[in-house]
Parts: C-alpha cells; structure tokens; sequence
C-alpha cells in the first residue's frame, strides 16, 4: 500500500498523485493507493493519515511531496514505516512561515488561513536526525525553486538518494521514477 502525502497548497489532483495512481492502475494496484485532501492544520493532517495508517493490513510505504515529505519523515520515524521524500520540506516551519496569512489552494481553489500556531505544529513535528536511513529514498531535484535541496541531501544522509540536476519543486521527472517508486514499495 503506497499512501502519498500532497504539499502544502496542493490537493489529490497534483500532478505526481494522479500520475502515480494512473500508473498504479495500469498494474492492478489501483486498490493499493491512497491520496486524501490533507487539512491545513498539521495536526489534523497526521491524525488523517495516521488513521489511514491505521486501516492498513501491512505496513504501507508512504510517498510525501514537499509538505507530504516532512509528514512523511515525522510518520516513518514514530511508526518505523518506509518513506519516499519528494523534494521535501526539512525545516517547514521556517520554510513556510513566509506564507503565514491567508493562502488559496492550487488545485482546489479554496482559501484558507495559514496561521502561527499551524507554524508551531510543524516545529513540534521537526525530526533533527532520521534513525534507519535504509528505510527512505530522497528524491530531489537541484533546480527546486521553493526550497534548497542540499538541506535534504544533509537531513537524510546514508539513505538512497537521487539527486538530479536541474528540474524544478514539482520533481519534473517523477515519471521515469513510477516503476521505481512501485519496487521501493515492494508492489513491484
């Protein structure tokens, strides 16, 4: 089971969620993905994944994309699950503070108010250090415009790493990666 966790003003209809489902699909797996509308409030978001967590029959994988990868890491770390971080959030509560206000989602077009204390969650959730490095896969790109890669390389340090040149914050190749991303899974 792959549950792939969106960014921060993103939605299930992102570009490397639906991709991903497609693919999964095409091989049978379609039963085998989950991506729900993450609430803006952290706290809200870990406990509907942690629920989702929760329903599984084996341990999932879980695939964060920047937001999704810090949820991502904070879960792998507190239920020992594996994870793959796409371009991910390292420090979100400094990285996202510039955006505290009112904020419109991209693909669902509501608006919301990101707030201090949505800061705060986040800076609870930090993970200094990762503890299994054999348990995760970064994947980042060095073009991503929004957050600087070398903070991800550093922060999970001794895991599999792909790091490619140029690209931008959406991880413009992740096709070449979807069978990949499946055999990380063990849905291969």
């Amino acid at each position: 089971m792959i549950l792939y966790l969106h960014g921060f003003r993103s939605a299930p209809a992102s570009t490397k969620a639906t991709r991903l489902h497609a693919h999964m699909a095409e091989r049978g797996l379609a039963g085998q993905f989950w991506c729900g509308q993450l609430p803006v409030a952290p706290r809200a978001a870990v406990d509907l994944i942690e629920a989702q967590i929760a329903r599984c029959d084996a341990p999932p994988t879980l695939v964060g994309s920047s937001l999704g990868g810090f949820y991502a890491t904070w879960l792998a770390e507190k239920h020992g699950l594996k994870a793959i971080a796409v371009n991910p959030g390292v420090l979100s509560h400094l990285s996202l503070a510039p955006y505290v206000g009112q904020q419109t989602n991209l693909y669902t077009g509501e608006v919301f108010d990101f707030t201090e204390q949505h800061l705060a969650e986040l800076k609870a959730m930090e993970v200094p250090q990762i503890t299994r490095p054999e348990r995760y896969w970064l994947m980042v790109e060095t073009g991503d415009e929004i957050l600087d890669y070398r903070h991800a390389v550093a922060k999970y340090a001794g895991a599999r790493q792909t790091v490619l040149e140029g690209g931008d914050h959406s991880f413009s190749r992740w096709g070449d990666y979807l069978d990949d991303v499946l055999a990380f899974a063990e849905l291969a």
